[in-house]
């Protein structure tokens, strides 16, 4: 009989041939009884709403007859399909791009800077936020009105910096005024101007919180000789009791209004009230009739409008970046930190400057990690939804449109049809599986290694 040695005792007899075999299938069947629960799940939840889908998909909207391949025709033939196809094509390509490069660009200056720990930690802090709450906080950002939009808020703000706001939008003269209308939407004194006159030029239309800062109670102007001088106020009395073409005591004067001379259809002179609306033309103005600009009484800028066809879908995924960012940014620091000191080094050593060594050392050392984020991210586009169900409004939701909304549109809307929801499924299905083996290979690669 056989036997096998054990160390520091006597050799002892091999165990069966029939025991070895019982041993091994009970480890089996044990293996299995473990694993069947997760198979199961695996086949409800996954093998089988796939397998269903792909059967659904060759069937017409009420399933009871052969539809063959029109449900996939349609995908490519219907408009508001092809769109979400081209979004999704224009989400894979620049979302999980730019998510990447903010990331590796956030690694590699937290790395220099002091605080960097907690600049990393505000970066990824989106990253605790749900796709719905973030969809919430970026349908706000983006509103229309700058005051309740920061985007619009943050971007008012820098065109009022380098261009003229408007003035007094909806502001008119009333029917006794001095005054009438003009081309373009101007207005313009009914009659000329003569060198010493005092003009008025009353105004209407104006609520009071839209007047401008530092506005002061209007007076009448003194008069100049050889010049002409007028007021522009708010022909209007908080509280009612003002005389109409009357300057009152609380009325206020339209700070800022532009006033021009024209002769012949020239602009002979031009001025800007005080904040009392005086102002003063010289005596080249005499003989003139005076004109408010159109300017003067155009649409304030509300900003972009963000939400709008033009502009949601990246809109859209600048929220997606806010979100993935973070995520990129720890994987490639967590890469980073493997990258041998000694190859930056040597490279600074043989005169490579710091976009040098960025560009030619640690980039490529940071491949294999660039690789793992930009393949999960362009796996998560693809799947896109929340943020576009959430923030792109009803008007524009056509225009923002992407498979996995179209999915839920053609599958559960107000004229549902299934089997071109699952057709839907089916390519979003096949679109998901290329990156995916891409994936398998390279780690196996890496592995390999």
């Amino acid at each position: 009989m056989k036997t096998a040695a054990t160390a520091g005792g006597p050799a002892r007899p091999a165990p069966p041939a029939e025991k070895r075999k019982s041993v091994a299938g009970t480890r089996k069947i044990v293996a299995a009884g473990f694993l069947l629960p997760a198979l199961v799940l695996l086949g409800a939840l996954v093998v089988y709403p796939i397998g269903y889908s792909l059967y659904r998909s060759f069937f017409d909207q009420a399933g009871s007859s052969f539809a063959g391949l029109d449900n996939y025709k349609e995908i490519f033939t219907e408009d508001s399909i092809l769109t979400a196809v081209k979004n999704n094509a224009i989400w894979v390509v620049v979302a999980p791009t730019v998510s990447t490069a903010l990331g590796l660009i956030f690694a590699v200056l937290t790395e220099r800077v002091r605080w960097g720990t907690a600049f990393k930690l505000i970066v990824f802090m989106p990253m605790a936020i749900s796709m719905l709450a973030a969809g919430i906080i970026f349908r706000l950002v983006y509103e229309q009105d700058p005051d309740r939009g920061v985007a619009n808020a943050v971007w008012v703000g820098v065109h009022d910096t380098f261009a003229e706001s408007a003035g007094f939008p909806k502001a008119h003269p009333l029917a006794l005024a001095p005054l009438k209308g003009g081309s373009g939407g101007s207005f313009v004194t009914k009659d000329p101007v003569t060198a010493g006159q005092q003009v008025q030029l009353p105004l209407v239309g104006i609520a009071a919180e839209k007047m401008p800062s530092g506005a002061k109670p209007a007076k009448a102007a003194q008069p100049d000789d050889g010049k002409i001088t007028g007021t522009a106020w708010l022909d209007f009395t908080k509280g009612g009791g003002g005389r109409p073409n009357a300057i009152d005591a609380k009325e206020l004067g339209l700070k800022g209004i532009k006033v021009e001379a024209v002769k012949d259809g020239k602009v002979v002179a031009s001025a800007r009230a005080g904040a009392d609306g005086t102002f003063t033309l010289p005596a080249s103005a005499d003989g003139a009739r005076l004109r408010l600009p159109a300017d003067n009484f155009r649409e304030p800028y509300n900003g972009l409008n963000w939400l709008g066809p033009s502009l949601v879908t990246p809109a859209i995924i600048g929220s997606y970046v806010w979100m993935w960012a973070g995520f990129a940014m720890v994987l490639i620091a967590a890469g980073l930190a493997s990258v041998p000191r000694e190859l930056l080094e040597a490279a600074r050593v043989d005169g490579a400057n710091e976009w040098q060594v960025f560009r030619r050392v640690t980039v490529p050392l940071l491949a294999p990690v660039l690789a793992v984020v930009l393949v999960t991210l362009m796996i998560n586009v693809l799947k896109i939804f929340d943020l576009v169900f959430i923030i792109a409004p009803g008007s524009a939701q056509d225009d923002a449109n992407v498979l996995a909304l179209q999915l839920y549109r053609s599958s559960f809307g107000t004229d549902s049809n299934l089997g071109l929801g699952s057709a839907i499924a089916v390519l979003l299905l096949l679109l998901v599986v290329p990156v995916m083996l891409f994936n398998i290979r390279r780690m196996r690669r890496e592995a390999r290694r």
